[in-house]
């Protein structure tokens, strides 16, 4: 069982992450540390501020709690309170009664709910301030601070921070966006050209330009090395099709080897029995191409050859292939013929021309002929090893009984012909 295919992020979506992940600590941490730090200044203020309402709020109440007038304490009271940050006052007489008291109205249930917890937590100490009348207590003035400011404050600092977060977060995707620009792109324009060089091998691709210095000199590297790759290939592609050369061409006459003039014999039939054309065979031999060799050295023989040779491409430059089938035999490949009289004319073609002399290393200068056999598709054969065997058959009669003449195959071959006849 295989294992699962790990999915990767993408270089953008890490960065990308890393920006709103850096953005959020960083406003958090300051939103958060600047909000505690002003609820702290604020608390600080707030006890200085009650403390100041509650001396105010004595001196205005001292007349009233003298004559236990409650409904004077009172307004005394509410005078100061419902013009200043406060949630509950209230006058204790000496002996414990409650002269006056105090209380700002409540409000919805959440905000009650919210302003208690805020308060337990925020509110500054209840202030308690003796009143006294020559020089003895008669109340204390007890005065409980009220959130609404510091929740104002509160509310006030989180949607500041949450619109911060907002402009942040946004910033934050800008600066991804353009960092895919000057970073992201380019290294996926480098990814994407080493993907398609390996798979395609295409070395001619280069990496572009970068914005970046490191990039860029990445990208200067890859490009050298494709320099390197490049030539390597070129140099390789010229190496393989010098090696495949010389697997299917003969190295002294530079025509085709007996390999390739079997595979486009066979290609060519294949390609007759669709069109309806002829394919003919003329088998080549050298008169006398031992005794040359013999007498005048191998150098005379493989001139002759290499003369052969020229003459056979000059000849049929346009209307066929010569190939060396080995020794002093050659053989030449005729297509898209109607009429078999297409390849006798060839052939008289052929063998009309070696009567031009050749000129030996020697210096010395020598005529040579050849005799042909012809086979033609589909009149003698429908086979190609069969094809070449009979024009190779027709040739060796035409060496017993005329050199320097060609012949067509005969349906009924002469076994004996190519052991009875010399060289």
């Amino acid at each position: 069982m295989s294992k699962p295919t790990l999915r990767l992020p993408t270089l953008q979506a890490v960065l990308r992450r890393a920006h709103l992940g850096i953005v959020l600590f960083a406003v958090m941490t300051v939103g958060i540390t600047l909000t505690v730090a002003g609820l702290v200044a604020l608390r600080v203020h707030a006890e200085q501020n009650l403390a100041l309402i509650a001396r105010s709020m004595r001196y205005t109440v001292e007349a009233s709690a003298v004559f236990r007038d409650p409904v004077a304490a009172e307004e005394a009271i509410a005078l100061i309170a419902n013009a200043e940050e406060v949630a509950e006052a209230k006058v204790v007489l000496h002996d414990g009664r409650i002269l006056a008291t105090w209380a700002r109205p409540s409000g919805s249930s959440l905000a009650t709910w919210l302003e208690q917890r805020l308060a337990t937590l925020l509110n500054p100490p209840t202030v308690v301030l003796p009143i006294v009348h020559e020089s003895a207590p008669i109340a204390n003035l007890i005065v409980r601070g009220h959130i609404g400011a510091t929740l104002n404050f509160l509310i006030s600092g989180l949607g500041g921070l949450a619109l911060c977060l907002v402009i942040s977060a946004g910033g934050a995707i800008y600066l991804s966006h353009r960092m895919r620009r000057t970073i992201v792109k380019p290294l996926e324009a480098l990814a994407g050209l080493a993907h398609a060089v390996r798979q395609d091998r295409t070395f001619n691709l280069r990496v572009p330009p970068a914005p970046i210095v490191e990039i860029n000199s990445l990208g200067d590297d890859f490009n050298a090395l494709l320099d390197e790759l490049e030539v390597w290939d070129k140099r390789r592609q010229k190496e393989n099709d010098s090696l495949a050369h010389q697997a299917s061409h003969d190295t002294l006459t530079g025509l085709p080897n007996r390999a390739l003039f079997v595979r486009q014999l066979t290609h060519a039939i294949q390609d007759a029995r669709v069109t309806g054309h002829r394919v003919a065979v003329l088998f080549l031999d050298c008169d006398k191409f031992k005794e040359i060799n013999d007498r005048r050295g191998h150098a005379a023989g493989d001139a002759v050859l290499v003369a052969i040779a020229e003459q056979l491409r000059a000849i049929l430059r346009a209307d066929g292939l010569v190939a060396r089938f080995g020794g002093d035999e050659f053989v030449v490949l005729l297509t898209q013929m109607r009429r078999m009289e297409d390849a006798t004319r060839v052939a008289d073609s052929v063998v009309a021309r070696m009567d031009e002399p050749i000129t030996l290393p020697s210096g010395d200068n020598i005529t040579v002929s050849l005799s042909a056999g012809i086979a033609v598709f589909p009149d003698h054969a429908q086979d190609a090893s069969v094809l070449i065997h009979l024009a190779d058959s027709a040739m060796y009669r035409v060496k017993r009984v005329q050199r320097g003449g060609w012949q067509t195959a005969s349906t009924q071959e002469d076994a004996d012909a190519k052991e009875e006849s010399g060289n």
